[in-house]
């Protein structure tokens, strides 16, 4: 069994723990340049300790003994060990250093220049700017007003007519006749908005296009190839025309919603992102044909290079992209270099000087995968194939291990992303695995060859059809297939419960002492028990310590909002969140089975996505303003499930068992959008409660003046905490108890400081959803009692 060096793999994890340090330290208040130094000098103390050893003879390297070229004695053994120690940590510590280095000459880059004083002032530049990707068309986020044509990772190479050092931004624009390509440049007139030192755009950029601009003939060359594919494939029809385009190239713009989530179930999503694999089938395809056409072995591998190049440019060179072009060179090293250890080394300098390029890409999910698939199929392929050999032919056994080896390698890291165990993801991988690269060359084929032979280009197309339309339905029948995912415990914890039962797991496959074997095994089965028994027990404790004579629940949903109000029997949602199942756990939680009246305050996903979790369990459904197609997705299904839709504005009015409701917002004739929010005042005999939705702080201006608001019990604060709020209208309000929808490490900062000492200021204690999960309230004499999922998680501290 090939033994693999192992060596530098220390140096990668350490370098990959400073980049992430690194880019995000600054946030937390802490220097830049702080960890840099930490590193270096680390670095320098050990090779210093080192030196001096050496020079006392502490390490010199006795004479050799006999023809084995042992060292002699165990004090020379100490010695060797010793010195590896020093080289170990010193090359860590320096590899460390470069990655955070690098995170510092880039972090220090942002607080200087033309566009970072105008993000301070937020005063309007013009800016030129070349896209780093392909362009999409932006819907506006629910906690930004206004809408926008499209948005893309950008570079801006000038201000104000004047050159700039390059930084990347994300550019929101509007006033463009159509979606840009990767490469062509943009003038635009914009505001500049600095992101946390952890993303990788340093600044979002949102303003109205002057003026577009081609892309140089190195990347337009794709443009035409890509356009001509989508239209070509849209031909073909069902899922398989638009699985072909994301098999091919990565363009999944035709994907649906739906096929979407059934290939996230089935676990075959990274088939419609260009990976690894994606490389290593065109550059294997191209290598192959050029030594079949007689071309020498240098001359192979140039033209597999340079279509490797070419691929990359054409499926747009993200970051995404280049790692995984990276990785794909990496794993044909591995398989063709046949030296022991040489994959692993491989994969390890590759991370580390991708890290050094790129520190971001330590808070990167994709590039985690990347680097765990590539080194799953490096690491443990071969074992678990020459294991599972024993009991089945060997082409099958390989098969089998490959897709295997890629998903355990790869789910500690699925674990932070979603807190489940999938159950079929291994088998279908195995089934859709023999007709991902037909698919995938047959697409690439086609999409090359229709401008010059349309009709063979359509053929390849047809032939790329068939297995894409089999990988559709294969994701369709797994999402259909009872129990499609166990629950585990979720972060951290769950992360690392997981890397040590599949490190046990793999212990016990492969490894043939009886003891070893047994200790691991027991190791699997408590790391399994563990997570799975939490994560079951949780919504099982939960529910029978919830209080059962609760008035009021925020469900944890994310970033987003859904209160459950309670009078007697009779029970009203407002809003439902973004995903059906978030709510639908929450309707389980409390035990809900039937809604007398829903209010979707607005049509934004993260308020009115989950409604489909209360189709066909709801009388009534209040809402504000139509904004077609956005209204009608979440109104459809209610109305289908036998829900009366009611459009209300303000002074509409209405009981809920023995308590009131009145609607104080929006006025007549509001355009739809977050500051048409559908307000809800709710006076029950035990308490009074005010809704804001998404109100911002003009609106919530205008509420207060309209209305003699005065104080209340409870706020549903407005727009999951973000600073567009009036001071003025929460001081009048002064409620002890302000509810805050709102997703852990949102990205947005939500709640803001702004916000929270405003709260504090007027006396309201703050229950986050990120931080209580879901939160139950009882009205009494002097307040509220509360029962939180989370229960030392509660407080309105940032």
């Amino acid at each position: 069994m090939r033994r693999h060096d192992l060596r530098l793999l220390p140096a990668a994890i350490v370098a990959w723990a400073a980049a992430w340090l690194a880019t995000g330290v600054p946030d937390e208040g802490i220097p830049a340049w702080c960890l840099p130094v930490l590193c270096w000098l680390l670095a320098g103390l050990v090779l210093a300790a080192a030196i001096i050893a050496e020079r006392r003879r502490g390490f010199r390297r006795p004479e050799v003994s006999g023809r084995s070229g042992e060292w002699p004695g165990q004090r020379a053994r100490v010695r060797r060990l010793a010195h590896r120690w020093f080289t170990s940590i010193a090359l860590a510590a320096a590899c460390a250093g470069v990655a955070a280095t690098s995170a510092g000459i880039a972090l220090a880059g942002r607080e200087t220049g033309t566009l970072s004083e105008a993000a301070v002032s937020r005063s309007w530049v013009e800016v030129e700017m070349r896209l780093e990707s392909a362009a999409r068309p932006s819907v506006p986020a629910p906690w930004e007003e206004g809408s926008s044509n499209w948005r893309a990772p950008a570079t801006v190479t000038a201000v104000d007519g004047r050159p700039h050092r390059p930084v990347r931004v994300e550019a929101v624009v509007s006033g463009s006749p159509s979606v840009p390509g990767f490469g062509t440049t943009h003038l635009a007139r914009v505001r500049a908005t600095a992101l946390p030192t952890a993303d990788r755009e340093a600044f979002r950029l949102r303003g109205e296009l002057l003026e577009s601009g081609g892309a140089p003939f190195l990347v337009g060359w794709t443009h035409p190839l890509r356009a001509g594919l989508a239209d070509a494939a849209d031909r073909l029809g069902g899922d398989g025309g638009a699985l072909v385009p994301g098999l091919a190239i990565g363009d999944t713009s035709a994907v649906s919603d739906e096929l979407r989530e059934a290939m996230t179930v089935a676990s075959l999503t990274h088939l419609t992102a260009v990976s690894g694999a994606n490389c290593a089938i065109v550059t294997a395809a191209v290598f192959w044909a050029a030594g079949r056409a007689g071309a020498p072995r240098p001359l192979r591998i140039g033209i597999a290079l340079a279509a490797l190049a070419g691929f990359v440019l054409l499926v747009t060179p993200e970051s995404s992209v280049v790692r995984a072009a990276v990785m794909a060179v990496v794993v044909l090293v591995a398989l063709g270099v046949g030296r022991s250890g040489g994959g692993a080394s491989a994969l390890a300098v590759a991370a580390v000087v991708l890290l050094a390029i790129d520190p971001w890409y330590a808070r990167d999910f994709g590039f985690a995968l990347s680097v765990c698939a590539t080194g799953g199929l490096i690491l443990l392929s071969g074992p678990l194939g020459a294991r599972l050999s024993r009991w089945m032919p060997r082409p099958v056994a390989v098969m089998i291990a490959i897709p295997l080896a890629a998903q355990l390698a790869c789910q500690p890291v699925l674990i932070l992303l979603e807190p489940s165990m999938p159950v079929y993801g291994v088998p279908a991988n195995l089934l859709a695995a023999p007709a991902a690269p037909v698919a995938t060359v047959a697409g690439l084929v086609g999409c090359l060859i229709l401008p010059v032979l349309p009709s063979v280009g359509f053929a390849a197309l047809q032939v790329a059809w068939l297995p894409a339309t089999w990988i559709a339905l294969l994701a369709h029948g797994v999402d259909r297939l009872p129990v499609t995912s166990l629950p585990w415990m979720p972060d951290a914890p769950g992360a690392v419960l997981c890397a040590v039962g599949v490190a046990a797991g793999v212990v016990a496959a492969i490894r043939a002492g009886t003891r070893v074997r047994t200790v691991a095994a027991v190791i699997l089965i408590v790391s399994i028990a563990l997570p799975l028994g939490a994560a079951a027990g949780r919504p099982v404790v939960a529910r029978a310590v919830l209080p059962a004579d609760w008035e009021l629940v925020q469900c944890d949903v994310g970033q987003g909002d859904a209160v459950l109000v309670r009078d007697r029997d009779a029970v009203m949602l407002v809003d439902a969140g973004a995903e059906p199942a978030a709510l639908a756990r929450c309707l389980d939680l409390t035990g809900v089975d039937r809604l007398d009246l829903a209010v979707i305050t607005h049509w934004d996903a993260d308020h009115a996505g989950g409604v489909e979790a209360i189709a066909g369990r709801v009388d009534v459904v209040l809402h504000g303003p139509l904004d077609g197609a956005r209204s009608s997705r979440a109104l459809e299904p209610l109305v289908r499930g036998g829900a009366e839709a009611v459009e209300v504005g303000a002074g509409a009015s209405g009981a809920l068992g023995r308590a009131h409701w009145r609607v104080l917002w929006p006025p007549p004739r509001t355009e739809p959008g977050n500051d048409a929010s559908v307000v809800i005042d709710l006076r029950t005999a035990r308490y009074r409660a005010v809704f804001l939705g998404d109100l911002g702080e003009t609106a919530q201006e205008r509420l207060r003046r309209d209305h003699a608001i005065g104080s209340a019990d409870l706020v549903k604060v407005a727009h999951h905490g973000s600073a567009d709020q009036s001071s003025e209208l929460y001081r009048q309000l002064r409620a002890p108890v302000g509810l805050v929808g709102v997703g852990a490490d949102n990205g947005y900062g939500h709640p803001t400081d702004s916000l929270l000492d405003l709260l504090d200021e007027a006396g309201t204690h703050v229950i986050r959803s990120d931080r209580s999960g879901t939160a139950a309230l009882v009205a009494t004499e002097g307040g509220f009692a509360v029962w939180t999922e989370r229960a030392d998680q509660v407080g309105g501290d940032p």
